[in-house]
This record gives C-alpha cells, structure tokens and sequence, in this order.
C-alpha cells in the first residue's frame, strides 16, 4: 500500500514536472518577449504620464487637474500594455472581463465609502472649487490645501499640522476659500475725547506700512460702533493665510504702538457706583 502511495506521489510530480516543461519549451519565447513589453510598457507609461502633466501645465491647467489628467493617462497605457502581455503567453483577456463585470456589484457595495470618496476626489478635481495653495474652512478645520487625492484632500495648517479629509465630507458641505490670503478683523476702542478722523488716519497708515500685511488690498480702517466707555474701531486687514497669526500679532503690536506714540488713550470699563443712605 505505501509503495502505491509513493508511486501515486511520484507520478503527480512527474506530471506537474512535464506540464511546467512543456509550458517553458512552447511560451518561453513569449514569455521572454512578454516580459519585455512589460518593462518597455511600463517605461512608456511613465514617460507619457511625465508629458502630459507637462503640457497640461503648461496650458494652464491647475497643478491638482494635471496630475490627475496625467495617471489617467499612465493608467490607461498600463492597461493597454497588460492586455498585449496576456495575449503575448497565450492568456485571454475575455474571462477577466467577464469575472470583473460580475464582482462588480458584490465590490462596489463592499467599498460604498471608499467609492463615495473617489467620486467626490473626482467632483473636486474637476469642478475645481479650490485647487492646491488655497486656504480653505470646511468641516470646522481651516488650513492651506497641500494635496488634492481622489481618496481625501491633505491640508496643512500654520502650525505645520497636516489634517486629511475624505474627500465625501467636502462634497456638498460649505467650504470657505480665502485662495491664497486670508482676512483679519481686528478691533481697538479709543476714548471719545479722541480726534477720530486722526485716529483713522494713523492706523490705516501704520497698517498698510506693516511688512505681513499683504499690499494686494489696502487695509480699510473705521468706525464699528460706539461702546460704553470707547469708540470701537475695526480693521480689516488681509495677511498671507500661511502667516496668518504672526500677522494678528504683528499688527496688534502695531496698532498698540501708533496709539501710544500719537498719545491717544485705550480706555478701561468703568462704572460708577452710588452708595445709598
């Protein structure tokens, strides 16, 4: 009985032995040269995925609508490559098809938020609703967009923080977009015995002469309202968004010195208490 089991183990060798032997002595010049195409496929993928992104960019396309153009495009010769390799070492490509068209339901149910997640990365790179370098406020986050993926979107805030965001949580939420520099809302209260014409002179000028103050728009300087003991002025100052508060700091400081020089008084609260008999 063990002899028959030896001679039963050696014959299934011998046969898989014979079947690899056959398969190397009739494919294994299709498969040297599908080897080949392969390595040459995949060169070529790489250097047209290269163009692409560079003519795009060159026409003017965003950086984030490029990229994307361009792994279409790579992925796209792959494909093409893949099938010509089957087809080379005698493997047909319609089974794959057909077993692909069948798993695709039962996968795209498996993978509902992964593929609610690639389409909403793929709305944002084609309707553009911001594009890499804005800064952007969504879903209570704000941060300078630094990569836009089909999956998520990475921002990275001031404090070098980088924050991802599946891309299904952008999609159809309000998103605030400063693009490249954000604006300040800052307030001071000066006493009502103060010159308020000079008042607003001395800030818009100390403001605008402020280095992180951005110089695309001037700062607008004026009245807010009329407190209990100031005069409350606002300014509105827009600022680079990656600098955004080391510029509240700078333009605080300044705004605190350009009152102390020009002498005009910050007043405190103050209430009056009367004491009955």
């Amino acid at each position: 009985m063990m002899e028959q089991n030896i001679e039963s183990e050696i014959a299934q060798l011998q046969a898989v032995y014979d079947a690899v032997i056959n398969f190397f002595v009739n494919y294994s010049f299709q498969l040297i040269g599908a080897i080949f195409i392969l390595l040459i496929g995949l060169y070529i993928a790489k250097r047209v995925s290269a163009v692409v992104n560079r003519v795009c960019i060159a026409k003017g396309l965003d950086v984030t609508l490029s990229r994307f153009i361009a792994n279409v495009s790579k992925i796209l010769v792959v494909i093409m490559v893949a099938i010509v390799v089957l087809n080379k070492i005698g493997i047909s490509v319609t089974p794959f098809v057909a077993a692909i068209g069948a798993l695709s339901l039962g996968a795209g149910l498996a993978v509902q938020g992964l593929l609610s997640n690639y389409g909403a990365g793929l709305n944002i790179i084609l309707t553009r609703p911001f594009i890499v370098g804005d800064t952007i406020s969504v879903q209570g986050v704000s941060g300078q967009v630094k990569d836009i993926l089909l999956a998520h979107t990475i921002i990275v805030t001031e404090d070098d923080v980088e924050i991802t965001i599946p891309n299904k949580h952008i999609i159809g939420e309000i998103i605030h977009n400063s693009q490249k520099q954000s604006l300040l809302e800052l307030s001071v209260g000066v006493a009502y015995s103060s010159d308020l014409d000079k008042v607003t002179e001395i800030l818009q000028t100390a403001v605008a002469n402020c280095p992180l103050a951005s110089d695309v728009r001037d700062p607008q300087v004026g009245i807010a309202n009329f407190g209990d003991s100031s005069v409350d002025f606002e300014i509105r100052v827009w600022a680079d968004s990656d600098k955004i508060n080391a510029a509240r700091f700078a333009i605080n400081k300044v705004i605190w010195d350009t009152l102390q020089t020009n002498s005009v008084d910050i007043p405190f609260p103050q209430r009056e208490v009367k004491m009955l008999p």
